[in-house]
């Protein structure tokens, strides 16, 4: 893991900065004294771990940026930094099955997980949903903003972390594509178990999972950390879906920069 040039103090300074917070401000977020947050900054004294977690919500980052490692935000930051859309703006096929399965006779409520530059999310918001949508990536989150003012939709966009991100509101699709990889095995039920909790009464959760395969070599990627990616076991989605009623299982091939092989699969509850 490759460490960055920045002190925990300067990257402290410069997210408070990015934010517009004055030291006195995220102090009292935080509950401690200014003084302490001046320590930090100038690298006079360090955060204790108990306070970390907080201070990345608090900062809307994560520990590892804090602590000056690089990330997975600095991968698709890269990616996105351009004014070409890194993905197209093509939906996903699997927005599609959605459709067929809950079409927007009603604005359902739709949560997308990972949501990237956007496109997935408008085009649900387009066709008459209800749209709540997050990603890591805060280039990812200016732009997707950037294409919903374009097509004169409304989505709420919001920047987050799967790892720091629970649930707290039932909705009536939960759509993710291409991100639950980032998940190591032992959070993933628990992921799992939340996202089916906060699906409404014959609501849907439609995912998109990279999983291991023998017989498939991925793409090499310079930009790409392979240490936080985790492919998932063939069935393992299943296993934490037993439950529920399945409608769609397709499994290919991803040809892309981030290519392997990939299931997509549709369940109701």
């Amino acid at each position: 893991m490759r460490i960055d040039n920045l002190k925990t103090g300067e990257v402290i300074c410069k997210r408070r900065k990015e934010l517009g917070l004055t030291q006195n401000q995220l102090a009292k977020s935080l509950n401690i004294s200014f003084q302490a947050v001046s320590k930090w900054e100038n690298n006079t004294a360090y955060p204790d771990i108990e306070m970390l977690p907080k201070l990345a919500v608090a900062l809307n980052t994560t520990v590892d940026a804090l602590l000056g490692y690089s990330s997975v935000v600095t991968d698709y930051d890269k990616r996105y930094n351009t004014e070409e859309y890194y993905w197209g703006l093509m939906p996903n096929r699997i927005c599609y099955d959605i459709m067929k399965i809950l079409p927007p006779i009603k604005p359902y409520r739709v949560l997308d997980i990972g949501c990237g530059e956007g496109k997935d999310a408008v085009f649900f918001a387009k066709c008459g949903y209800a749209v709540t949508a997050f990603d890591i990536s805060e280039q990812g989150i200016e732009k997707a903003k950037k294409l919903a003012e374009h097509n004169k939709v409304e989505v709420g966009f919001f920047k987050a972390d799967i790892f720091d991100y629970r649930l707290d509101t039932e909705y009536d699709i939960i759509f993710s594509s291409g991100v639950l990889h980032f998940l190591p095995d032992t959070d993933r039920k628990e992921f799992c178990d939340c996202m089916k909790v906060h699906t409404t009464e014959n609501g849907i959760n439609a995912l998109n999972v990279f999983v291991q395969k023998p017989f498939i070599t991925r793409a090499p990627d310079e930009t790409r950390d392979e240490e936080k990616r985790h492919p998932w076991l063939s069935g393992e989605l299943f296993e934490c879906y037993h439950d529920w009623l399945f409608h769609i299982c397709r499994e290919e091939i991803f040809d892309c920069n981030s290519g392997g092989y990939h299931i997509n699969i549709v369940w109701t509850r």
